[in-house]
């Protein structure tokens, strides 16, 4: 197994007094998808908001690709190469499809490589191709994921966190947007995934976490937990 890509040690952090994670240690590997699963309020979007820097961790590093970011500014842990994905499709309503992807690349300087990534994301989404002329808002939801995961895609990132990628959007897109994320790994991405679908999140991942209360409560492979007796019982409804 290749070094550590991202590494979060014992991350305590909260909002205002309050700390919801207490000690959460979380890591990827290059190529890996990981899966983080918990019931609400474990903490699990809090530890992605820590991990780039929206949270300031009170306790705890972060190291990604062998550099601690710990506390860093978002947009210079995006120049580093991780991109994030935050939950609510948040898309620019009143920009085209082209012109929200291209936002996407704003610090790349060479138009060849804006052109290349968006020839990817294009591969990987050829609906977005279709509709690069139409208004974002006019879409529907599981469209505007779309953009938005294509989005984060235009930097060529090490490792992209998505926070809730199938919230809220129909069957059919949901089964669309996971068949995308192993598209995405077997094009070469790493990708860290907290979702409320654990059965999904579990079954596409190489390993997983589960979390509780804001700390670590079980990790291991994917299946592994996707067949653990209490992971069933607490999370996936066996």
């Amino acid at each position: 197994m290749n070094a550590q890509l991202l590494t979060a040690y014992e991350i305590t952090a909260g909002y205002g007094a309050m700390d919801i994670l207490h000690g959460v240690s979380l890591s990827v590997h290059p190529g890996e998808i990981v899966s983080i699963i918990g019931p609400n309020g474990a903490g699990k979007s809090t530890a992605f908001k820590a991990m780039i820097g929206v949270l300031k961790p009170r306790n705890g590093r972060v190291v990604f690709n062998g550099e601690e970011i710990t506390g860093l500014r978002p947009d210079l842990v995006l120049r580093r190469g991780l991109a994030y994905v935050p939950q609510g499709r948040i898309v620019f309503p009143l920009m085209t499809v082209l012109e929200n992807l291209e936002m996407g690349a704003y610090t790349v300087t060479d138009a060849r490589e804006v052109a290349a990534a968006l020839e990817r994301v294009y591969a990987l989404f050829p609906i977005l191709a279709e509709r690069r002329k139409q208004k974002a808002g006019t879409m529907s939801g599981g469209e505007q994921q779309m953009v938005a995961i294509g989005r984060a895609l235009m930097t060529k990132p090490r490792l992209i966190l998505l926070d809730e990628p199938s919230l809220g959007l129909s069957p059919k897109f949901v089964t669309l947007i996971f068949d995308k994320l192993i598209e995405m790994k077997r094009a070469g991405f790493t990708l860290m995934i907290v979702e409320q679908n654990a059965a999904r999140a579990l079954a596409i991942a190489d390993r997983g976490y589960v979390l509780e209360l804001g700390r670590n409560r079980l990790e291991g492979a994917g299946t592994a937990l996707l067949a653990d007796p209490e992971v069933k019982r607490l999370y996936l409804g066996g």
